[in-house]
């Protein structure tokens, strides 16, 4: 069956449904978002009044940060209605979503109602996370079981990325087969095929993560702020390590799924681990759940000299104290590590008391995922997909086996007390001795049943760089070239925060070089959280205060001559960015041939908020497309005042579809992929789609058109409105007139044609002599202390 997804019905505006409605309708599907009628309203109430529940859900979702959607107006494609008026428009839609209450009475009252209206083939399914999928659907009709099944969305829907597919007895695998296929490509969704099983397989292996933690815990003698200090980035997981994760969770909802689990999985081997401290039930019988009442672990709140500070919770006398800063001799050895792999190593290793955590941490984890399987499912991977997905983990449970080795950490397992399930003894007796491994650029997983690898089904259409190891074209120190097949090269770094200093910009050029020679075209992405955080402002910081201002301007004109290679090379280049893209990042994107942004794309030039301009052709850039923008029926300085706001408030877009709106990517030129496993290899294709249209390298610009003293006028008037409305400081008011003197071209009488390197050769004059202002340095030594620039 050919279906197509236009309109779907969500059921229950609260927290996960309104979230819900906004992700679809951010994906452009017109979406109804029904709720019950206010208690105690006569039957003729207008609708207005009927709808209040459901209105005041969706506006107070509206209002969340960070928003759940991609773009404010994608907001008309969601219709509003009542459960009593508005049950039978479910008619048309094509699938239906129910997102009511955790009650099972409710739920099925709900589903009554449905079953009268629905039409035969529509979607049903539910987002509970505690109820069995099989108990929701008993008693419906044999079409409406076909077509049943649970889809288990993670809040916020938006941003995270699991989608648990849970289907019954019944449900039709034409059903699962489409909602699979359907959650990654247009819903950007890691979509993973779970057994309906407790908690299913993300929550089940979370909260016993955590519940584990707990009682490594008490056991060791830890506080809050030790236990989240060994728990967060250090080890591949979130910043909100454990205890901040649950605040946000709600303790609440963290205690109700380690009972289930407890009470529903008497087979479960570590089932003790989820009986509930005594401390945590004082918790919730207090009321302390975390965000949701205002506190939990953590608290907010005003000391006597009026700050702002955040306590955290004493477990031994239930009050809240001033939080510390741990300090372990094995995380100060391995913080230095940039490579997680290498990193996790270092710490199970750890001869402290954190290296004693850490053990213990990994063995109960990886003995209770092997004996999970094939009770939540019957693939490895699927746990590791939905432990990524689901709680941000970098790498899964059983990746994390691999690196620490399987034969070796099973035997220092058993000698420490723990188990594992028997599939692992047989995997390594038949000389199977990890759970993964890589050929031809694709990961291949252990299949249990067979006692063989096979391929991750569903990835053919993800490209991995790092699957790509034994595919290295050239290297260097932190950046390498891959052959992604199909004559077609992607180009990867690796340094901090993906940091573009000069062996990245060797590598920039080296690859165009190669590519040029050898292969239709040229791909630049990474496999890491985020695509650049910029420019190397320490190498900056370093050049201007040792006053080193030749080599500084070398390392300016290396980075401009790098951005015209991308924009004038021999093969197309195209860029697939992701997460942070900023600054430096931000204007490589600019000059590529092409753009294949993930929607959680963050972009925008942000230099002004260090007290410096875009130097890397970002300027001229904004200036050119400015100039291509201007209408004769608006006067010409209000193109080029947007693009001068935009750089001198140094905004970031908050989505690939706001950086549409902010000029950063090109209407019906770059595009937006959904899901960031897919856009390597969406870039992969432009490349041979531009290569097999007749490639031909662009012609430099000359005919650049500048507005000269009467925009500069205009923009400096400007520039002393804000500053005198103390919008702007001293120095942001001289960082902005000098930005507004390059983008005017100069001071120029009148309108001139200007080349590209006439406004390069502009930029960078201005970028050394900012970069040799006090303010200037201050504002970026303050980036590299604390990671925020000093408003001065």
């Amino acid at each position: 069956m050919n279906r197509i997804i236009k309109k779907v019905a969500v059921l229950g505006s609260g927290v996960m449904g309104s979230r819900i409605a906004c992700h679809f309708a951010g994906i452009g599907v017109q979406v109804l978002l029904l709720d019950i009628v206010p208690k105690d309203l006569p039957a003729d109430a207008p609708a207005i009044a009927k709808n209040k529940i459901v209105n005041d859900a969706l506006q107070a979702t509206l209002k969340s940060n960070p928003s759940p959607v991609y773009d404010k107006s994608v907001i008309k494609r969601i219709t509003t209605g009542n459960f009593d008026d508005n049950m039978k428009d479910i008619a048309s839609y094509d699938w239906v979503i129910e997102v009511v209450v955790e009650r099972l009475d409710i739920k099925q009252q709900v589903y009554e109602k449905v079953e009268q209206y629905r039409k035969p083939g529509t979607l049903i399914t539910s987002n509970t996370s505690g109820i069995p999928i099989n108990m929701l659907s008993e008693g419906r009709s044999d079409d409406f079981k076909k077509h049943f099944c649970g889809t288990h969305f993670f809040n916020p829907p938006r941003y995270l990325r699991l989608l648990e597919i849970i289907p019954t007895k019944d449900t039709d695998k034409e059903v699962v087969d489409f909602l699979m296929n359907y959650g990654d490509v247009f819903l950007g969704k890691t979509t993973v095929l779970a057994k309906d099983t407790p908690a299913f397989i993300a929550n089940r292996i979370g909260v016993f993560g955590i519940m584990s933690i707990f009682n490594s815990m008490e056991k060791l003698g830890l506080t809050i702020d030790e236990v989240d200090a060994l728990t967060g980035p250090v080890i591949g997981r979130p910043k909100s390590a454990t205890f901040r994760t649950a605040d946000v969770v709600g303790i609440d909802t963290l205690v109700n799924v380690a009972k289930g689990v407890a009470k529903n999985c008497p087979q479960d081997e570590a089932s003790a681990i989820f009986n509930i401290p005594a401390w945590l039930e004082t918790m919730v019988s207090n009321k302390w759940l975390g965000d949701k009442t205002g506190q939990g672990f953590f608290k907010k709140t005003t000391n006597t000299k009026g700050e702002k500070e955040i306590l955290v919770l004493d477990l031994v006398s239930s009050n809240y104290i001033a939080r510390s800063k741990p300090k372990f001799a094995t995380l100060e050895t391995a913080k230095p590590i940039d490579d997680l792999k290498t990193r996790l190593k270092a710490l199970i290793a750890g001869k402290d008391k954190a290296g004693e955590f850490y053990r213990h941490f990994h063995y109960a984890l990886f003995s209770y995922i092997s004996h999970r399987i094939p009770e939540i499912s019957d693939d490895l991977y699927r746990v590791d997909d939905a432990m990524m997905a689901g709680f941000g983990w970098e790498i899964g449970a059983f990746e994390s086996w691999d690196v620490l080795g399987v034969q070796k950490t099973t035997e220092a397992m058993k000698a420490a007390g723990y188990t594992v399930a028997p599939w692992v003894d047989e995997m390594l007796a038949k000389g199977f001795t990890s759970f993964y491994k890589t050929e031809n650029g694709k990961k291949l997983y252990y299949d249990i049943a067979s006692h063989s690898y096979k391929n991750i089904p569903g990835t053919e259409a993800f490209i991995i760089l790092d699957n790509y190891s034994d595919k290295i074209v050239w290297k260097n120190s932190n950046a390498a070239l891959y052959d992604i097949g199909d004559d077609v090269v992607a180009l990867q770094w690796n340094t901090k925060m993906n940091t573009i200093g000069s062996e990245v910009l060797e590598a920039v050029n080296k690859s165009i070089g190669i590519a040029e020679e050898k292969f239709k075209g040229l791909v630049i992405a990474n496999d890491g959280a985020n695509f650049s955080a910029g420019a190397n402002v320490g190498m900056i910081f370093m050049f201007a205060v040792e006053q080193e201002y030749d080599e500084l301007d070398m390392a300016i004109r290396l980075f401009q001559n790098t951005m015209m290679r991308v924009r004038y090379s021999g093969i197309p280049v195209v860029i697939a960015p992701h997460g942070l893209s900023l600054g430096g990042g931000c204007e490589m994107n600019l000059h590529a041939d092409k753009v294949c942004a993930a929607a959680e794309t963050y972009i925008g030039l942000v230099e002004l908020g260090v007290g410096l301009i875009p130097g890397g052709g970002g300027t001229k850039e904004f200036v050119l497309r400015a100039a291509d923008e201007m209408h004769e029926d608006e006067p010409e300085t209000i193109t080029l005042k947007n693009r001068f706001l935009t750089i001198a408030t140094a905004r970031v877009a908050t989505s690939a579809a706001e950086a549409y709106q902010m000029g950063i990517l090109r209407k019906g030129l770059d595009e937006v992929v959904i899901n960031q496993n897919r856009r390597i290899a969406e870039a992969k294709r432009s490349v041979l789609e531009l290569h097999e249209s007749g490639y031909t390298t662009p012609v430099q610009r000359k005919d650049i058109k500048v507005l000269g003293r009467s925009a500069l006028g205009a923009l400096y008037a400007g520039i002393n409105g804000m500053w005198r409305a103390n919008y702007a400081t001293e120095h942001d008011a001289f960082v902005a007139r000098k930005l507004a003197y390059v983008m005017c071209g100069g001071d120029l009488s009148d309108q001139s044609l200007v080349s590209e390197q006439y406004l390069l050769d502009l930029e960078r004059e201005a970028f050394l002599s900012l970069a040799g202002e006090r303010k200037s340095l201050e504002r970026i030594q303050g980036v590299l202390k604390t990671g925020k620039p000093v408003r001065n």
